[in-house]
């Protein structure tokens, strides 16, 4: 089983896995061309993925759209991430899928109102990954120039080959948690969903 293989045979297999996805690659190369600084794909179209093929699912199935996520504290302004948005959805015409980009140094400015709890802001894509409301979602991955893949896995990939989904509760309130982990568990029932911690 993938969830007892060494960490390197884990990121072989990951590699191996997600490439059956070829719109997810497609979103990795063409993401490389941005040149957006500290960037990855990350989250659901990842762990997803992997679930598609463990379960024998076709690839790319219910995976709604494709998180890039990158980090410019340089210009703060909504006027700032827009331009990239906009530059990107020309990058990425044509593909079956949504891509959506988002500058994590600004998410401090609006997630408090649209979540109802405050959030210091991030230093680095990175410690916005490791925000996510389950611990199975904090995966990022990116191509370097050399076309080398680069993953970013804080709590290794064990959970996300053996099909768990453990609450990370840093930051994202249970709400999220539950509303997200129920949509997942009606597309792929074979999940094992652990509980929100209790106090």
């Amino acid at each position: 089983m993938t969830t007892h293989l060494p960490l390197d045979e884990q990121l072989a297999a990951l590699q191996a896995t997600l490439s059956r996805n070829d719109t997810l690659l497609e979103v990795l190369h063409r993401t490389a061309t941005l040149g957006l600084p500290d960037h990855y794909v990350t989250a659901g179209c990842l762990l997803q993925t992997v679930w598609n093929v463990v379960t024998g699912r076709p690839p790319a199935e219910g995976i709604k759209d494709y998180d890039v996520f990158y980090f410019d504290d340089g210009d703060l302004s909504w006027e700032a991430e827009d331009k990239v948005i906009r530059a990107a959805a020309d990058v990425f015409a044509g593909l079956p899928a949504e891509v959506e980009i988002r500058n994590e140094a600004r998410v401090h400015l609006w997630y408090e109102r649209k979540f109802g709890v405050p959030c210091a802001p991030y230093t680095s894509t990175e410690a916005a990954i490791d925000s996510f409301a389950a611990t199975t979602c904090c995966l990022g991955v990116r191509l370097s120039p050399d076309g080398r893949w680069r993953v970013y896995a804080p709590h290794g990939l064990s959970d996300v080959f053996g099909l768990v989904v453990r609450p990370n509760p840093v930051l994202a309130p249970r709400a999220v948690y539950e509303a997200k982990t129920q949509r997942w568990r009606r597309q792929w029932p074979e999940l094992t969903v652990l509980d929100w911690p209790t106090a």
